[in-house]
């Protein structure tokens, strides 16, 4: 699979991007104002006007989204958006920094389908797909019931019609990750993309995920690929045994597409109290260079 450079290297800086073929949407933050997202975005979380804001980051001059969680006040903020054409294959590649304090969080990116689509959030958590109605994939720093140092390791978290039943007989999400903890960087920016493709067929188990850190592959989980034991929790990639992983099943219907992208950051006390967190009062987090395609992005590369 790709890695390194992909459709950016054409467009320097990401200027231009938004005009190929392949891209559905971009967002750089550089102009307009709060209103200007509730604008072009089909929803925005903002409570009272406070978790969001844009500024100027100080390390690259260009202008980015900051989004706050202040516990007691809210639990961050987010964009939504009912992307303008449905897809098979979707990636999405995004820049985020964590502060160098950054503390764990309870929920973060996602992109997924609905049929119908809807144009606002519609997780339903707890509660698994039929197959022809939803499927999401989220990519979010996972903490490991407090294993891993704030804001703790990148970890797929999905929702299908496939997924098994958790311990409290309710299905909550699938996590998926390697057993070696791919750890979030705090205080820098860095590169994430990932990649969800759907079961070709109904009856085909040939669904993939990938996901790319700062360009280099770091999980592509396909049929084949040896996973650990597969329980209500998820299953993890081990270096090492294992069996092979019988493929992703999305949907049972191929009316139900590719169709969202969430931008969410999302922290409760619930998960802070569960990675055994110091309970940090407000708890901020970076956007920038947002682009979404049907082919492979890579890194914004320099303008020379």
């Amino acid at each position: 699979m790709q890695e390194g450079k992909g459709l950016a290297a054409k467009f320097p800086g990401d200027k231009g991007i938004a005009k190929h073929t392949s891209v559905i949407l971009t967002e750089d933050f550089e102009s307009g104002d709060i209103a200007a997202l509730k604008a072009k975005w089909s929803d925005i979380s903002n409570k009272a006007e406070r978790p969001l804001a844009l500024e100027t980051d100080k390390s690259t001059g260009r202008r980015v989204l900051k989004i706050t969680a202040t516990l007691g006040e809210n639990n961050g903020g987010h964009l939504f958006t009912l992307l303008p054409r449905a897809s098979e294959t979707l990636y999405a590649r995004f820049y985020v920094r964590f502060e160098p304090d950054a503390d764990y969080i309870h929920h973060f990116v996602w992109m997924g389908g609905h049929n119908p689509p809807v144009r606002w959030p519609n997780p339903q958590a707890g509660s698994k797909p039929n197959g022809d109605d939803r499927f999401s994939v989220g990519i979010e720093p996972h903490g490991g019931n407090g294993r891993f140092p704030a804001p703790g390791a990148w970890n797929f978290y999905t929702y299908w019609h496939e997924m098994k039943k958790s311990a409290d007989g309710k299905f909550w999400g699938a996590g998926i990750g390697p057993t070696t903890p791919l750890l979030v960087p705090k205080g820098r920016w860095q590169c994430v993309e990932f990649m969800t493709k759907l079961n070709s067929t109904p009856e085909k188990s040939d669904g993939e995920l990938a996901l790319w850190l700062d360009g280099k592959l770091a999980m592509h989980i396909a049929p084949g690929v040896r996973r650990g034991p597969w329980t209500g929790l998820g299953f993890t990639l081990p270096e090492t045994g294992g069996e092979p992983f019988e493929g992703f099943r999305w949907r049972t219907s191929n009316a139900l597409k590719l169709n969202n992208f969430w931008l969410e950051h999302y922290v409760t006390e619930e998960a802070l109290r569960r990675n055994k967190s110091r309970l940090k009062p407000t708890n901020s987090v970076w956007f920038d260079g947002i682009v979404i395609a049907t082919e492979y992005i890579g890194p914004r590369q320099a303008i020379l």
